[in-house]
């Protein structure tokens, strides 16, 4: 269900990513690097306060409290891209940012309100992460490279095979691998356990041939291109192709 705070939230995420993105594509500069150090250090310094919380209230549990869901481990690994961009942190960031964050902060799966600080942990984290995939592909252009989907894909089956092990020690739900979100999702209309755990995997394939797409595409353009140049070049009149020509004659 939507309500103002959620849609609020939501058009704050979209605003901050589409100035900082566009910024960066109009006049880049070092100023890129201060402004995703920045980012790094809120999306860090948000996530962790959820555990001192926990702790200093004597409520931590290994049960809910590890950093086993997919947005967790995306958040960290968007800090990380942001201050250190190495490609696969940067295609880690964008396939997880636009595949699974994207989806939590549309069908949010906390009970907090504005202005519980848990309501602006949760939009900074998530919305961070969102902002941090895009800003980094599409307004510093780290464009993902050849075989990138397989690979996010590989991992992200690696990291639900550990928070798999960590639900059955500990009786937790990581990655809703045992039961469905209580909040309204994707999950819910692709079947009861474990075949929304199949279709989800499929799901993702999709989705990330589909954000992959664009930047096939471009290689595609540019390999063209490059092949038509080459063409040119060369030409009829080539030496090389000249004694072809003669030694058919």
């Amino acid at each position: 269900m939507l309500t103002v705070e959620h849609v609020g939230a939501i058009a704050a995420v979209v605003v901050i990513t589409a100035g900082m993105t566009i910024a960066a594509r109009v006049r880049p500069g070092r100023w890129l690097t201060v402004v995703s150090r920045t980012l790094a250090v809120l999306i860090i310094l948000a996530e962790p306060s959820y555990w001192v919380t926990e702790v200093v209230n004597g409520t931590w549990s290994a049960r809910y409290d590890l950093p086993l869901q997919l947005s967790n481990a995306s958040e960290l690994v968007a800090a990380a891209a942001l201050w250190w961009p190495r490609p696969i942190l940067v295609e880690l960031t964008y396939f997880w940012g636009l595949g699974a964050v994207l989806q939590a902060l549309a069908t949010p799966d906390f009970a907090q309100h504005f202005p519980d600080p848990a309501y602006f942990r949760f939009y900074v984290t998530h919305g961070g992460v969102l902002a941090a995939g895009i800003f980094l592909v599409a307004g510093r252009r780290i464009y993902p490279r050849p075989g990138a989907p397989l690979r996010v894909f590989l991992i992200t089956i690696g990291f639900a095979a550990v928070a798999g092990l960590a639900d059955l020690l500990t009786g937790a739900n990581y990655m809703y691998l045992r039961i469905k979100p209580v909040a309204g999702s994707l999950l819910n209309v692709m079947g009861p356990w474990p075949w929304y755990i199949a279709s989800g995997a499929v799901l993702a394939i999709l989705f990330l041939t589909l954000l992959n797409t664009p930047f096939w595409l471009a290689r595609r353009r540019a390999q063209s291109a490059s092949v038509a140049e080459h063409v040119l070049q060369v030409g009829p009149q080539h030496p090389d192709a000249q004694q072809r020509q003669t030694e058919r004659d």
